[in-house]
């Protein structure tokens, strides 16, 4: 059967998985610190004697666009917005994890975290907040407690801003470094108390790209109609009568 076939499979399964990738985006347009997730083809040539100008298409690599989001007000003194660069360091199930989503709550124990129930690191680990208390966030990510008009700083967040090419997005959303390593706290990165960081998804882009997809979907499974129908032909004129 002529290899052709073989090139516009690997292409039109790479569609997809761009596909899919793109349908991730748009569903999360509006999740808080949200990356765009972008997947990178490469062209490799197949390994023949006869043919020399045709390649399978492979999924090289998954990327991030770390572009920052625009920040929004939110009002909620345990809303921060990282500023720039960097990011906010949480502990989840397999370790210590990256994340931009500063929407954040005081768990029935008083620990700071995530909406889905993962502390928040500080300096010196997970991070309580003191009942009944007004926080208050710094811009260098130091919160601090008000109670009956006495102010007291209850911890500093661990501000942490690693190569982002060391960075890996996991299944959960979250980022963490290659090798399961931890990064060190960042004194330069800044963040906006009463602030939330929109997600950096181009929706515009985004459609626009979903359409052209498809189309090269539609024309890579025509090249594989059309190299079966003339694998069919061939062997209708090389069979024995």
């Amino acid at each position: 059967m002529d290899r052709v076939i073989y090139t516009a499979m690997t292409g039109a399964k790479s569609t997809l998985g761009q596909q899919a990738a793109v349908a991730h985006n748009l569903a999360n347009v509006d999740s808080t610190g949200f990356r765009t997730e972008m997947h990178k083809m490469r062209a490799v040539e197949v390994q023949t004697h006869a043919f020399h100008t045709r390649a399978f298409v492979v999924d090289a690599s998954i990327a991030t666009d770390f572009t920052p989001g625009p920040l929004k007000f939110s009002g909620n003194p345990f809303d921060v917005a990282v500023k720039g660069k960097g990011w906010l360091s949480i502990q989840t199930m397999g370790g210590e994890a990256y994340t931009r989503d500063g929407s954040l709550e005081v768990s029935s124990n008083g620990v700071l975290q995530t909406h889905a129930g993962f502390p928040v690191l500080g300096d010196g680990g997970p991070i309580t907040i003191p009942p009944e208390s007004v926080i208050v966030i710094g811009a260098d990510g130091t919160i601090s407690a008000i109670q009956n008009g006495i102010t007291n700083e209850v911890a500093r967040l661990k501000l942490v801003n690693p190569p982002e090419a060391e960075l890996v997005r996991g299944e959960d959303g979250f980022f963490r470094l290659q090798g399961g390593q931890t990064a060190t706290a960042d004194e330069a990165v800044q963040v906006a108390g009463g602030y939330l960081e929109s997600s950096n998804v181009n929706v515009a882009e985004q459609m626009v790209q979903m359409i052209s997809l498809s189309r090269q979907f539609e024309m890579q499974m025509r090249v594989i109609t059309s190299a079966q129908e003339n694998d069919r032909s061939a062997t209708q004129v090389i069979a024995p009568r």
